[in-house]
């Protein structure tokens, strides 16, 4: 009986995020910069203030002042952030981030997602997620995360459907906007990985999707089999 744990050999800690553009068949992700991408992302998300509802941060009322909010958060360097754009409409439709970056420990999370209406049902939004994931484990790290809001059942459904699996909640885990948040967390490890890929692979090639771009076979019957738990809140 191993009471110490499985040893890790052959393994070494891996580089932090450097910001390459990731190209994928259906999306592009470039670092995010409020001069490129600020005021292309503020229409994208304008009249829609319940995208943020669960962010720490937003919404935001006028391009000048989502402006500053990138101008200033891309000047931290604890996370990457990255604009998504939608190849086949050309247009910037949303973000997410590295974050907990943790070479030493092989963990990344991926986080601060938030995609507007004219990307979230896109499958540029799946790409986007595929592309992130594919560049953690394809790096080196062991462990990729997710985390939400206990109370954000569309955060858990994605997670899910991506292929991440239900590790528990953190209660009281923040205080987020003046009410408390329970925190739901997820995470893919990398010998998970290969299975994942070719779920993702199967589900982004172009005979998946009709000719109105809607898929045939979903991703989270592809992912089913990978993930070790499921959430029991869905």
């Amino acid at each position: 009986m191993n009471i110490l744990g499985e040893k890790v050999e052959s393994w070494s800690s891996p580089p932090a995020p450097s910001g390459e553009p990731l190209e994928g068949q259906y999306a592009r992700l470039e670092p995010l910069d409020a001069e490129a991408h600020a005021a292309l992302l503020f229409r994208a998300f304008e009249g829609h203030d319940d995208r943020w509802d669960y962010m720490p941060y937003g919404p935001f009322h006028s391009a000048a002042q989502y402006h500053r909010w990138v101008r200033e958060t891309v000047a931290q360097d604890h996370h990457l952030f990255y604009a998504i754009k939608d190849k086949d409409t050309g247009q910037f439709g949303g973000v997410a981030s590295y974050l907990r970056i943790a070479p030493e420990a092989g963990s990344i999370e991926v986080g601060n997602i938030n995609f507007s209406p004219s990307l979230a049902q896109c499958r540029a939004a799946t790409d986007a997620m595929y592309l992130m994931m594919q560049w953690a484990f394809e790096a080196g790290y062991r462990r990729y995360e997710w985390k939400c809001n206990a109370l954000n059942l569309a955060s858990r459904r994605a997670a899910q459907r991506l292929g991440f699996s239900y590790e528990g909640v953190f209660r009281q885990a923040l205080v987020v906007k003046g009410r408390n948040r329970d925190t739901a967390w997820f995470a893919a490890i990398d010998r998970e990985w290969p299975a994942l890929k070719e779920a993702y692979a199967a589900w982004l090639r172009p005979e998946n999707f009709d000719a109105q771009g809607q898929q045939i076979e979903r991703l989270s019957d592809l992912t089913r089999l990978v993930r070790v738990t499921g959430d029991p809140a869905l």
